[in-house]
């Protein structure tokens, strides 16, 4: 079983496949910020997953801005946190076709934005797996495990602890 994750500036899709990595769905959407990354290490436990797709926003001419910055970041802090490779794929236009596909299904944008990011987690790894299948190859690249990330340094925009200085 994977997960797939959308990393927004406000919220994180997440989905899931089945243990054959044949179908993905949508599971839920964190706030992003303080627990979010918490939320998905218990996600990799509570599942067994084994795998975590982010999906790495790409401009259509292949360029990467602060959107893939972000969910690099986003991707370096989960893999210091979780036993499980976690691997980056190009996302171009997931958020769009969701959005696309949300609208064609009859789905308002008041409710739609509640469920897009979940929609867009699971084109992200829906693509991923499916490309897999094709190539026998995963696609992306794994983010290096990196060592533990220091508290308030996880890209989650959680202040850390106030230091007193105190005059000895």
């Amino acid at each position: 079983m994977r997960l797939g994750v959308d990393v927004g500036t406000v919220r994180v899709g997440v989905a899931a496949c089945d243990p054959a990595g044949t179908l993905a769905t949508p599971v839920e959407t964190l706030h992003r910020g303080r627990g979010d990354l918490d939320a998905l290490v218990r996600m990799v436990d509570d599942r067994g997953a084994v795998e975590i797709v982010v999906g790495l926003p790409t401009t259509l001419a292949g360029r990467q801005g602060s959107a893939a910055q972000d969910a690099q970041a986003y991707a370096g802090s989960l893999a210091a946190r979780v036993p499980v490779p976690v691997r980056l794929v190009d996302e171009r236009l997931s958020t769009v076709a969701a959005a696309r596909d949300l609208r064609a299904s009859g789905v308002g944008s008041r409710k739609g934005r509640s469920v897009i990011d979940q929609a867009a987690a699971v084109i992200i790894l829906q693509g991923a797996l499916d490309a897999e299948r094709r190539s026998g190859t995963a696609p992306g690249r794994v983010v290096a495990r990196a060592a533990q990330t220091p508290p308030g340094t996880d890209g989650t925009r959680t202040p850390g602890p106030r230091k007193r200085h105190t005059n000895d």
